[in-house]
């Protein structure tokens, strides 16, 4: 099995304090990896080092063996990489249509004097645009809102879209930050499954955060613990919850 993510010992420091200290993880192709910690821990500066948000102090990333060590946020979208973010970021002004067409954007392209003429060759680009964005949002159960404004959704749908917007990119990598944040319990079980969904049938490879080990516990094949931005533990789920280091620091808690 392919390697899709590698990252060898990955730092980064914010006024002295060490955030992320010798991070690595290494990803295989089509696996649903969880990225897991107290709050605090680093997981998110780990995903925003990942997306070019933060440059490291040390470390070496790459994506399917290229380099993509420092490089900006666009280059490593484009070289494969999409995100969805703790605190829902979508075009709340754009309707749900065109929220997931912004992700399509990476892979249709038609030239300005087409778009500002609207030539045949616009009309054929936006039309199996729109079809491809109708298809995505139907995984997701939100075709039928298409036409709405995102800010209209409701919450758990807002979540939903920006992952459909994120994979419209079609990712090699899919990273998503805390997705069931704000969620109830049925909601949370309907955006599990969606994700092992996405990984099943589109057949990504998904890097997971959540808070809550229990949660990620049953879809991930493996899992990385951060605590204090150092990897406490690492491996196979079923022996990461077994982890005595884990138990004490983390599960203890529960």
């Amino acid at each position: 099995m392919s390697t899709v993510l590698e990252v060898n010992d990955l730092s980064i420091s914010f006024g002295g304090l060490r955030a992320v200290d010798g991070f690595n993880i290494k990803i295989s192709d089509g696996q649903l990896y969880g990225l897991i910690g107290p709050n605090g821990a680093g997981k998110t500066t780990v995903f925003n080092l990942l997306t070019g948000v933060y440059k490291p102090d040390e470390g070496k990333i790459f994506l399917e063996g290229e380099n993509i060590t420092g490089k900006s946020t666009i280059e490593i979208n484009k070289a494969g990489i999409a995100r969805t973010f703790q605190n829902i970021r979508l075009f709340k002004n754009l309707s749900v249509l065109d929220n997931v067409k912004v992700g399509l954007h990476n892979r249709f392209t038609y030239s300005a004097v087409s778009g500002i003429l609207r030539l045949p060759s616009y009309r054929k680009t936006e039309k199996a645009m729109d079809e491809e964005a109708l298809s995505l949002l139907s995984v997701f159960d939100l075709d039928k809102e298409s036409s709405l404004l995102a800010s209209n959704l409701p919450y758990g749908k807002q979540r939903k879209l920006e992952i459909a917007r994120a994979l419209a990119t079609d990712p090699k990598l899919l990273l998503l930050d805390e997705p069931a944040a704000g969620m109830n319990p049925n909601e949370t079980k309907e955006l599990m499954d969606t994700i092992t969904l996405i990984r099943d049938k589109f057949k990504k490879t998904i890097l997971l955060i959540e808070h809550d080990m229990k949660l990620v516990s049953g879809i991930c094949e493996e899992l990385t613990v951060l605590n204090f931005g150092s990897v406490l533990s690492q491996g196979k789920t079923s022996d990461v919850l077994n982890d005595p280091e884990v138990i004490k620091a983390y599960l203890g808690d529960d």
